[in-house]
């Protein structure tokens, strides 16, 4: 089983990434690594962690990187805490498993 499979499920609505999130950072990047002990997916982000400002540039970071409109993704739980499962409606595990994995491999 790839690492990322672990943290990549799919539900009926679509796929669920489990997602651990630095906020503050000093630049936006997703994915930002796998967490292997955790099983997440690694995303730093700019906003801090205070008036839901993290969670919205997690979710619109999401949304550009899997080309998807931000109405079809959604913090599904750990709205205020570092980790985070967020859904991405109509998408398909093995393409997002594929971009990610791409994506990773030029880190």
């Amino acid at each position: 089983m790839n690492d990322l499979e672990q943290a990549v499920k799919i539900k009926q609505d679509g796929a669920y990434l489990n997602l651990f999130v630095t906020p503050g950072a000093n630049a936006t990047l997703f994915p930002a690594g796998y967490n292997k002990w955790r099983k997440k997916i690694e995303i730093k982000v700019c906003s801090p962690a205070k008036d839901n400002q993290a969670n919205i540039e997690v979710i619109k970071t999401v949304a550009k990187f899997f080309d998807k409109p931000v109405k079809d993704v959604f913090v599904i739980s750990g709205g205020k805490n570092k980790e985070k499962t967020v859904l991405v409606k109509d998408a398909s595990v093995s393409d997002i498993i594929n971009r990610l994995q791409e994506s990773l491999d030029e880190l």
